[in-house]
């Protein structure tokens, strides 16, 4: 088990992973480090960890989050990387940078440290993300510490490093599209006259039992949705213009729009 961890900086996938690693481990042990003070002072107090200078963390902590966005994450390493380079100890370093492939971040940071390379989401931070990863350099016993740390954060998956950029486009992206279908169906139900606060738990909780459904009882989404299908009922009806619109393309098209952007990311 990581003695220490620390996270450069406490955004909000930061913040989603810090408040699952705190669940999992004594948070007396965490370092939360950003640029702004004030955000990793807040997020200190609700979780009951400490707050430290950039260097700090990345001079004493086993396991470092590099928590940046990728276009900031030069600006990040550049500073630290005499720090890293003095340290005599065993480190892990774990990006969530999206399209920043594991090499780029070793030579940002300076050194070939053993790393970790995760996609993340949001729901994380309530315990129910999907957060695949992949690493160079690291040992049986660190990963299995890793995922150890990440045990409240959701599932957690290994795969290769080539697929976690379109992984990240599924799990990582959707769940802002999940977020507007929600809104949508909440503003649906307004709109047939349901109160908004009704409106919109009715319509998460469907969703949090259709997605659980999924994964529970192992069927396609397409035989599920065919099940709640009566001939000549009011479901189908919703299905057909559904389909009208173009929902399924739609969502395809921003799959591929996210990944596109990935990649451009990545060469930046």
């Amino acid at each position: 088990m990581f003695q220490t961890i620390g996270f450069l900086g406490c955004g909000n996938m930061g913040g989603a992973i810090a408040r699952a690693v705190c669940k999992a481990v004594d948070p007396a042990s965490v370092l939360l480090a950003n640029r702004t003070p004030e955000k990793a002072e807040t997020l200190a107090a609700e979780l009951g960890c400490k707050t430290a200078a950039n260097a700090d963390v990345a001079a004493r902590c086993e396991l470092i989050f590099l928590a940046v966005k990728p276009q900031m994450m030069a600006e990040l390493l550049e500073p630290l990387r005499p720090v890293l380079a003095a340290r005599k100890d065993r480190f892990v370093l774990c990006t969530m940078a999206a399209g920043l492939p594991i090499r780029r971040i070793q030579e940002l940071a300076g050194g070939t440290y053993p790393t970790i390379r995760i996609m993340p989401n949001t729901p994380a931070s309530v315990g129910e993300g999907m957060i695949q990863y992949c690493t160079c350099g690291v040992t049986a016993e660190e990963e299995a510490a890793f995922r150890a740390a990440l045990a409240h954060a959701g599932r957690v998956d290994a795969i290769a490093e080539g697929l976690i950029d379109a992984a990240s486009c599924v799990s990582g992206c959707g769940p802002a599209w999940v977020y507007q279908f929600i809104e949508a169906l909440a503003d649906g139900g307004v709109a047939c006259g349901l109160p908004r606060a009704k409106a919109q738990e009715y319509a998460a909780q469907m969703v949090l039992g259709s997605a659980r459904l999924v994964l529970e009882s192992g069927q396609h989404p397409g035989a599920l949705k065919d099940a709640v299908c009566s001939p000549g009922g009011s479901t189908i009806q919703g299905v057909r213009v559904l389909e009208e619109k173009g929902l399924r393309g739609a969502v395809l098209d921003a799959v591929v729009a996210a990944y596109d952007k990935t990649k451009e990311m990545g060469k930046g």
